[in-house]
């Protein structure tokens, strides 16, 4: 507990991690459905309770105001949904981060002079429905009508009313997300926090790799056309695409074989592809060797090769006089590039946003072993409620 009785941030953590354990390991929690209603009800009564306003927006966004609603705002905030077997700070950080600093000017007799809101985006990770960031991307309108039409219908959203939101983008006068740094940048400068300058650009594709399907036992290993010996060469393929393309990576994370069963020569295979690097030119040029490659793997095997893109993220620059007033808060800290997607990244063409990142000393996220010890946790709500007294005088 805080001096004033109040949980601190790696307490209101704590009070998270019964929802969404995964017992393989790490936390799963999807963008939609009874685990992330189950969130979006412990962030409603939470901040309730320390005097928000708390309301959804027909992209399943969830607002919590102090105050009304209105334009200009100062709002920071994250997201609670996961990857399958996540780790416990990438998302819910932010947002408790957030509710502990706006409680603590709230407690403080803090006069805002601008309204301040802590904003918990939708199904971030794109574990559910595929779409990274995809809160943001419907608030936006970075996603064509059609396609934001067809995903608010699966996410149980009215898919008439969810679309880009001009009345909710005014409102937002600047974007600040506290999040944990997702490699050792930190830990390798001995700092508790940094600034993003900026995030790589990023696109997710799927592969589609068609054989034929038949006997296990019966068919002889020269007559077959087996899908799964070609995505295993395709997936090298991809390894050996990143490593010669300096600075990018590429990552298959998701393999299905259809139908699946064990004797059974699958007829098809679905992977997941997904492409960083520095620039937009530098990953459609990997993918394009990628596709190139893995097409004639696939072929020696007899089979069909499809690629389709899925979500696209250019290059993000985060807004330099923003960063820089925030570094001249925080009295000069460092400044990293991430190769991590963040709805701040999406905000980024449309308002000014930042980002403040607070160290994680073993660099590993999406899964249980990321970390942020409860002084850096500490460091970075005593950062972001600077920030915040800054931005709404």
């Amino acid at each position: 507990m805080s001096e004033a009785g109040e949980p601190t941030a790696s307490e209101l953590l704590a009070e998270l991690d019964g929802i969404g354990r995964d017992a393989r390991g790490g936390w799963s929690r999807p963008g939609f459905g009874p685990v992330a209603t189950e969130l979006r009800r412990w962030f409603a009564t939470t901040a309730e309770a320390i005097g928000l306003n708390v309301a959804p927006d027909a992209n399943g966004n969830l607002w919590a105001w102090w105050g009304e609603p209105a334009d200009g705002a100062v709002v920071t905030g994250s997201h609670l949904d996961s990857v399958p077997g996540g780790g416990r700070f990438d998302g819910p950080l932010g947002v408790v981060s957030a509710l502990v600093a706006v409680r603590r000017l709230r407690a403080g007799g803090f006069r805002a002079a601008r309204p301040i809101a802590v904003l918990v985006f939708a199904e971030e990770e794109g574990s559910q429905l595929g779409v990274a960031c995809l809160g943001s991307r419907l608030l936006t309108g970075a996603l064509p009508a059609d396609r934001a039409r067809e995903l608010a219908q699966e996410a149980g959203l009215d898919p008439d009313a969810a679309g880009r939101d001009d009345t909710a983008l005014s409102r937002i006068g600047c974007f600040v997300e506290l999040h944990i740094e997702q490699g050792r940048g930190l830990a390798d400068r001995g700092a508790p926090i940094a600034l993003a300058s900026g995030i790589l650009a990023h696109g997710r594709w799927r592969i589609a790799i068609t054989g034929r399907g038949d006997h296990a036992g019966t068919t002889r290993m020269a007559d077959r056309a087996d899908p799964v010996v070609a995505a295993a060469r395709v997936i090298l393929q991809v390894e050996a695409a990143a490593l010669a393309a300096p600075g990018a990576r590429a990552t298959v994370g998701r393999v299905e074989a259809v139908p699946g069963g064990t004797n059974v020569i699958a007829s098809r295979v679905d992977l997941s592809l997904d492409v960083r690097a520095g620039d937009g030119a530098a990953v459609r040029a990997l993918v394009a060797r990628i596709e190139e490659s893995g097409s004639l793997e696939a072929a020696r095997n007899g089979c069909g090769f499809a690629i389709e893109r899925s979500s696209w993220s250019d290059e993000v620059v985060f807004d330099v006089p923003l960063r820089e007033e925030l570094d001249r808060v925080l009295g000069g800290v460092p400044a990293l590039p991430t190769g991590a997607g963040h709805d701040a990244g999406v905000l980024a063409a449309h308002r000014p946003t930042a980002m403040l990142f607070v160290r994680n000393p073993t660099g590993v996220s999406h899964a249980p072993d990321e970390h942020a010890d409860d002084a850096d946790v500490a460091a970075g709500v005593d950062a972001l409620e600077r920030i915040l007294r800054r931005l709404a005088s």
